[in-house]
């Protein structure tokens, strides 16, 4: 079990992150790829992410295990939506930060190929990680931003809500169940026992959409604390095409009452707010709230007793008149740290 004890500063300097990390789902995303569980939201996320790949999961196989711990190193903090900026601190990692964190691997210190020259510090080797870990990237990731987006901004909005109502002490509260705030300490499903002090440093909460079953910390209590914890999951890490039922769908859109719903959503509301925003029925904004929400204009998760709609990016453009950036895989020239953690 993980125990992250909080002081009050602590609770002050609660924070979440503004996005999705693309470093941290990356790497997560890179213990998906090799674990058979999760079918139904990862498996043909699986199938397709492995017709792309070429090299790469051989490179990364080699200082990113199956699950457990992968050096603190490759998830250095970024911002959202910033690979470039993470690949570049990747780059500039110490030459004996490597050795040190690389040596905690379950396999001990790599002793042969290029990981073993990356342990003994040859930041040579750093551009050689960095390409391989772009490629996968955008082999893996890349291709599903939006929809990760999507489910990391659903979490957010669901946290949000519960700031409002109740405080830190809420928000906490309502973190997923293998997370339990028991003030001042937050409990967390773990393989090893270990405790982490804040004092007074503040914690960053960061939902991942790869992140599965149990949260993940960095390994060194002295860089800035974050937990990286899973997002609910509702269906596959990807946005169909649109097919007769989703055409159909977006057909019943038009009209002057949905499109009302659909702007009154805002940055998140219960479908109570929605009906009273709307000017509408609870009954009618809860069936308009399901027709945007079968067309993939808006995402529900349950919050409490109640329910939470919030946009996705293709409903915000829909909105503001224009289409949802969606990321494209680019092609590379290359010819997956948490503590112990079971990914």
């Amino acid at each position: 079990m993980l125990r992250i004890h909080f002081t009050g500063e602590d609770l002050a300097r609660l924070r979440m992150a503004p996005g999705p990390d693309t470093l941290w789902e990356t790497i997560l995303s890179f213990h998906r790829l090799r674990d058979r569980r999760g079918a139904s939201v990862f498996g043909e996320w699986r199938q397709e992410t492995r017709a792309r790949l070429s090299g790469e999961t051989r490179l990364l196989s080699a200082i990113v295990p199956c699950r457990g711990y992968f050096p603190d190193f490759l998830t250095p903090p970024q911002g959202p939506h910033s690979l470039e900026t993470g690949l570049e601190r990747i780059r500039e990692t110490a030459p004996e930060r490597l050795g040190a964190e690389l040596s905690r691997l379950p396999g001990g210190r790599p002793t042969t190929g290029w990981a073993a020259s990356l342990a003994d510090g040859c930041t040579a080797q750093l551009g050689r990680l960095a390409d391989a870990l772009n490629a996968y990237h955008q082999a893996s990731v890349s291709p599903y931003w939006a929809h990760i987006q999507t489910r990391v901004d659903a979490d957010r909005a669901t946290r949000g809500r519960a700031f409002l109502d109740g405080g830190a002490d809420e928000l906490l509260a309502s973190l997923p169940p293998m997370l339990r705030w028991r003030a001042p300490v937050l409990e967390a499903d773990y393989p090893v026992d270990r405790e982490l002090h804040l004092g007074g440093r503040g914690l960053l909460l960061q939902p991942s959409f790869f992140c599965r079953r149990t949260p993940v910390t960095l390994q060194d209590p002295t860089l800035p604390p974050v937990l990286v914890y899973p997002v609910t999951h509702t269906q596959a890490p990807y946005e169909s095409p649109p097919g007769p039922d989703r055409g159909a769908s977006l057909g019943r859109l038009v009209g002057h009452t949905r499109s009302s719903v659909l702007q009154s959503i805002g940055n998140g509301c219960t479908t109570s707010e929605l009906a009273r925003r709307a000017g509408v029925s609870l009954a009618s904004a809860s069936q308009h709230a399901g027709v945007l929400r079968d067309a993939g204009l808006l995402v529900t998760l349950r919050h409490g007793n109640s329910v939470l709609h919030t946009l996705t990016p293709l409903g915000s453009a829909l909105l503001c008149g224009g289409t949802p950036r969606v990321p494209r895989p680019r092609q590379s020239s290359i010819p997956e740290r948490s503590t112990p953690a079971t990914m």
